[in-house]
């Protein structure tokens, strides 16, 4: 059941984060993959700085979705060089 949760969180974290840096989502797939790999940065960043989720759904979305938005950034940054 928990690989379920975090398909779901990671597609909803993808498509937020590809919402708000291209306007559109990538599909099912790459949202997922978005939303993982940018709750991993999202956990790592705000660590940094002192801020931890404390394991609520919306606090795991919210940071899943900024480590999406940084790693659609620094993607498109890559992208142009």
């Amino acid at each position: 059941m928990e690989i379920l949760i975090v398909l779901a969180i990671g597609a909803v974290a993808g498509w937020l984060g590809s919402v708000i840096m291209t306007g559109q989502g990538f599909g099912l797939l790459a949202n997922i993959v978005i939303g993982i790999v940018g709750s991993f940065i999202g956990s790592w960043l705000l660590g940094l700085v002192g801020i931890y989720d404390e394991g609520s759904l919306l606090g795991t979305i919210l940071t899943a979705t900024f480590g999406a938005v940084v790693l659609l950034f620094i993607v498109g940054i890559i992208k142009k060089a």
